[in-house]
């Protein structure tokens, strides 16, 4: 358990809101039984601030939810990334209370109890070039939302219509940090970090024709930025910028 989580059980029991058992029963919950096939990380939400997150593809179903219940048992949430509809469906059956993004292809199990709300500097701003790079930056959003962040979506802003992206400019310079996600030749992420004084991070996503090399021309342009202050994620790695952006977000204490 976490130091905060503990010391919310004792203020509420000070305060008369929870009973000592109750409050004893959430302390001594009992360990998950052990998995034949995964090692869950059930202590990465103490070292980190986030607990273990599932990378779909190539899992089954049905592991799957046993991992989740062991999240569950373990007092944390669940999530999975790069889910598909037939998996997401199962899961769902399984796990009722679980909620299917389909366009974001991550699925979402809330933990049995509610989470503290992070401490954070402020806003995440979401900056999607165009609707084909939807799923990436849905990706970004529903794991910023899912662990708290405030956030603000900024959809088809491309370059191709440089003033899509400019009559945004004062809220994007009030974010605490961009995240970006262009395909192409992935010029947004250099407009941007040229707009905002916060960090930027880009996405470069698989999106464009012959010559983008899935992905590989946006992310050589996005490493090659001219404009400062912007770091990269890899391709269509909208997970990898949500987990950065929000470390870049959270207050420390």
């Amino acid at each position: 358990m976490l130091p905060e989580h503990l010391r919310a059980l004792l203020n509420a029991v000070q305060s008369g809101d929870l009973e000592v058992e109750s409050a004893l029963a959430q302390i001594n919950t009992p360990k998950p039984p052990s998995l034949s096939f995964a090692e869950v990380d059930t202590d990465r939400l103490r070292r980190t601030g986030h607990p273990e997150v599932i990378f779909g593809e190539g899992k089954e179903a049905a592991d799957m939810v046993h991992i989740l219940k062991h999240l569950q048992m373990s007092n944390q949430e669940g999530l999975v990334t790069r889910l598909n509809n037939e998996k997401a469906a199962h899961i769902c059956d399984a796990l009722p209370t679980a909620i299917w993004h389909s366009r974001a292809r991550v699925l979402h199990l809330p933990g049995p109890q509610a989470p503290i709300p992070p401490k954070v500097r402020g806003t995440i701003a979401i900056v999607c070039a165009g609707t084909s790079d939807l799923p990436v930056a849905e990706e970004a959003a529903v794991i910023t939302e899912a662990f708290g962040h405030p956030i603000k979506r900024f959809w088809d802003v491309g370059v191709a219509g440089i003033h899509r992206i400019l009559k945004h400019q004062e809220e994007l310079q009030s974010a605490s940090v961009v995240i970006v996600i262009a395909g192409m030749e992935g010029a947004l992420a250099s407009v941007v970090g040229g707009l905002v004084a916060c960090p930027v991070v880009a996405v470069p996503t698989s999106v464009g024709y012959g010559a983008s090399f899935n992905g590989l021309a946006a992310l050589l342009g996005m490493l090659n930025a001219c404009a400062t202050g912007v770091s990269v994620v890899n391709i269509d790695n909208g997970f990898g910028a949500a987990m950065m952006a929000m470390r870049i977000n959270t207050e420390r204490t």
